[in-house]
């Protein structure tokens, strides 16, 4: 493992907290064994998860490997963001997750709390920001999530919250409606207030794609405040960013 370097002759300022991995299975093999400690810590956890190619590795490994590892029953599982289509669907984040995890583990159904993307999109963003009102304990007046893992896409955007949509960074909801800029594609996804409250934020970011736009975020350079993955930076909690050495290629980063 890697650790940023923040040493003040290289740059104007520290970069995030920030842990390198030499491949995308090795990210995930690491973030296993982080998240399996925290949920040995708390009786009851709220976490938001990701989709993407990195999640997918993750749940795998949890699966195989931790399913009888933890009392599954204290965990409580939500989605940062979902795109508005069926349970059944190949491109819903709430499939990938039970197939590859959830249907391995043992864990009631009530701490499942999906997005339903087939449901009518406003009235499912209303639903589950009540679910969520309800059922995470408050902080700051907003629900605290314990810990919400994020993915970043190439153009910078973060769960659904996409370059052309920034005032979804300060919306006062907690659950907002979000269309995907190429495809058109709505998605429900958490806000950028919601995710900054978190107890602690993990943004799980591999590949050479997303190398400009670290080494913008991470140098505060370039078109960095356009980007919504810029503007994460828990308020009171705690971020770390996981990256593989090929999204951290152009940073500083050295070997621990």
């Amino acid at each position: 493992m890697r650790h940023a370097d923040s040493s003040p002759d290289k740059l104007r300022m520290p970069i995030p907290k920030t842990n390198l991995f030499a491949s995308n299975e090795a990210v995930a093999i690491a973030f296993a064994d982080y998240l399996i400690h925290l949920l040995r810590k708390q009786e009851e956890i709220h976490i938001a998860l990701s989709g993407g190619s990195t999640p997918k590795v993750l749940f795998r490994i949890l699966a195989e490997e931790y399913k009888e590892a933890v009392r599954w029953r204290n965990v409580h599982f939500w989605w940062g963001d979902e795109r508005c289509v069926p349970p059944t669907d190949e491109e819903s984040n709430y499939k990938m997750t039970h197939d590859t995890f959830l249907k391995h583990i043992q864990i009631p159904d009530g701490n499942i709390h999906r997005i339903m993307g087939e449901n009518e999109p406003e009235l499912e963003r209303d639903r589950i920001a009540a679910e969520a009102r309800t059922s995470i304990p408050y902080y700051q007046g907003r629900p605290r999530f314990d810990l919400i893992i994020l993915g970043m896409g190439s153009d910078g955007h973060t769960a659904s919250i996409f370059p052309h949509q920034m005032e979804l960074l300060d919306s006062d909801q907690l659950f907002a409606l979000a269309t995907h800029p190429e495809s058109g594609q709505q998605r429900i996804t958490l806000t950028g207030k919601v995710i900054n409250n978190a107890r602690a934020i993990a943004f799980l970011v591999t590949g050479e794609s997303k190398a400009g736009k670290i080494k913008e975020i991470f140098y505060q350079q370039g078109n960095y405040k356009d980007y919504p993955a810029a503007h994460i930076h828990a308020i009171e909690g705690d971020l770390t960013w996981w990256l593989d050495d090929a999204a951290a290629v152009l940073t500083d980063i050295h070997q621990a």
